[in-house]
């Protein structure tokens, strides 16, 4: 435990059989669980972890029941028992899985295999929903190749617990050493991603959107429908938008950028960007509508949308203009279309700049 909170780490693996073993035994004492998703490994990552059920990392000293097999009685319990039904009923919703371990409640790895290969954040999503369940004040998620330093988690988690922070993102950019150790692919693609988010998710202060070295509250993961995770690499977008939703706080913690300690980097920067980029087009629409207009009115939702409606319009008069500079179309300069085009594009501007600048005005309050 760490200030009297339970603390719990869902580690994602996908044929990891050589840094898995690492990774359980490099884990801080205070961790009460570390909950390995093995997404349907082909190599012998199940039984690596296997092994280390009748070893001392196995030793908790702590026993963490699950809430959804409590009875809620009482007549004034209604909407806790509506609570605790939707709780078991959404694991319908998640990729097929079985915990494997003998005696979940009171062992501190705890292994669950799912049925078929999902992709990272599908795993990420499996271990949440453990750890939702069981009612874990503070999850923090460390990948399965050992890229992460596990003497970094304890400031990973301390505003978790001490500072009721909703959701902490370790930020490597800010570490002096970043542009020197970080691949200058990744790094790049990473900025690219980072830009997007900005816009995507809300919280404009966030610089390093890509990491997946996190902690999220118990509060935060109840207020998030962890089963609508992204289910690949853009994981860690996906969840910003939603919490960004969930109004929750969110905090940067520096870390270290880790590379080449042994870890076998499953993603391709060439795919990656174009989808996770898709993924946050679609979202900034989705959390606009969700949470400036269906949720609470902003004046930023009309804003956002006049300006993309005023640049649609601005196209057919674009087309005119360069019809005429540059095709076979004769006649006067289109000067009304000049001007109805740059009024236009003017006024589009301007909308888009003034929404986001309520929107940053907006989030700062989450942002700690």
């Amino acid at each position: 435990m760490l200030g009297n909170k339970t603390v719990a780490v869902v580690v994602p693996a996908f044929n990891e059989e050589k840094q898995i073993g690492f990774v359980i035994e490099s884990m801080p004492d205070f961790v009460d669980k570390i909950i390995v998703v093995n997404d349907c490994s082909t190599d012998k990552t199940k039984e690596v972890v296997t092994s280390y059920s009748g070893s001392e990392y196995n030793k908790c000293g702590v026993i963490i029941q699950n809430i959804t097999q409590k009875d809620i009685t009482g007549k004034y319990e209604r909407a806790n028992r509506a609570l605790m039904e939707l709780m078991v009923d959404e694991m319908k919703y998640f990729t097929p899985s079985e915990v494997v371990s003998e005696s979940p409640e009171s062992d501190r790895i705890i292994l669950i295999n799912q049925k078929k290969n999902a992709g990272v954040g599908a795993a990420i999503a499996r271990g949440y929903k453990w750890c939702k369940d069981h009612n874990v004040d503070c999850t923090a998620v460390m990948a399965g190749d050992g890229q992460m330093d596990p003497d970094e988690l304890e400031k990973i988690c301390l505003p978790v617990i001490e500072e009721n922070i909703d959701y902490v993102k370790g930020n490597r950019l800010i570490h002096r050493s970043s542009s020197l150790i970080m691949p200058k692919v990744r790094f790049f693609g990473n900025s690219i991603l980072s830009i997007l988010t900005k816009l995507a998710s809300g919280y404009w202060r966030v610089s390093d959107t890509q990491t997946g070295y996190t902690a999220i509250s118990r509060k935060a993961i109840n207020a998030i429908e962890l089963h609508k995770i992204y289910k690949s690499y853009g994981v860690p977008n996906d969840i910003l938008v939603k919490l960004n939703i969930a109004l929750c706080t969110v905090k940067e913690v520096e870390i270290k950028p880790v590379y080449d300690i042994g870890e076998k980097s499953k993603m391709k920067i060439r795919k990656v960007i174009p989808r996770v980029s898709w993924l946050l087009f679609k979202s900034f629409f989705i959390r606009i509508w969700k949470k400036y207009f269906l949720r609470d009115f902003h004046p930023l939702f009309i804003l956002y949308n006049l300006s993309f409606i005023l640049f649609f319009v601005s196209i057919p008069f674009a087309i005119q203009i360069l019809g005429y500079y540059f095709g076979s179309q004769g006649g006067e300069r289109p000067i009304l279309n000049s001007i109805m085009f740059m009024f236009l594009i003017v006024s589009s501007m301007q909308s888009i700049l003034f929404a986001m600048w309520m929107d940053i005005q907006d989030n700062e309050r989450l942002y700690k």
